[in-house]
């Protein structure tokens, strides 16, 4: 099978990008926040958790630190009280109080606006950094690559990558900056949805005349409503 070209690729992955925006819209985040320091904090503890576990422990997490300066005077082993529920709470509460401190001592209190700045701050990786960048502050540099984002773009052929990491340079080389704002959180309902880790839904995909998995000509296997 001759290589697929960059060209072929973009035009493949914009029309995915344009039937998730069809399907599931500009959608609101997922987890329960109110101001940045809130979704960092959120988004940090959400790393191998699902995002309703989250939303269950942090209204009494923001209701006892409720910003940065409280968070950084914090008992880390405190803070794991109330996360408890949570995979790796230990971690994650010296994370917590660890960001927290950092964003006092280097940023005045502030959620910095930046990539380089956040990805500092223990515990955020660039999966979170992305998040709170356009979730919060508007700002659009990448893709934030969770689980689903990544299986979806191994399955459509648009990375061999091991990483999200590397995943998320290879989507980005293909996907029109102008699309990158609904990516995650479009993917992540279509990859709980329909293209699931266990037993892809193929059959009842509304994409997969665009995807190397079903050999659909492309066009011929499209179940949504034609654009105009």
């Amino acid at each position: 099978m001759p290589r697929e070209s960059k060209k072929s690729k973009t035009a493949r992955v914009t029309e995915f990008c344009h039937r998730m925006q069809e399907l599931y819209g500009n959608e609101p985040s997922a987890l329960n926040w109110t101001s940045p320091f809130e979704l960092v904090i959120a988004v940090l503890l959400s790393a191998q958790t699902t995002d309703v576990a989250v939303n269950a422990v942090t209204p009494t997490l923001f209701e006892r630190w409720p910003d940065a300066a409280s968070m950084a005077e914090a008992d880390p082993a405190e803070v794991s009280e109330v996360i408890h529920r949570l995979g790796f709470f230990r971690s994650k509460a010296q994370h917590c109080v660890g960001c927290a401190q950092m964003i006092m001592a280097d940023f005045g209190g502030e959620v910095p606006r930046t990539m380089d700045e956040l990805v500092r701050l223990p515990g955020v990786g660039r999966k979170t950094a992305n998040i709170v960048l356009n979730k919060a502050f508007g700002i659009v540099e990448g893709i934030a690559v969770d689980t689903h984002v990544f299986r979806i773009a191994q399955r459509m052929g648009l990375t061999a990558a091991k990483t999200p990491l590397d995943a998320e340079k290879d989507l980005l080389a293909v996907i029109p900056r102008e699309l990158w704002d609904g990516v995650n959180s479009q993917w992540i309902r279509f990859g709980r949805a329909t293209c699931t880790a266990r037993l892809a839904k193929c059959d009842e995909c509304p994409c997969s005349d665009l995807c190397p998995r079903r050999p659909v000509r492309y066009g011929a296997g499209r179940k949504t409503g034609k654009r105009t």
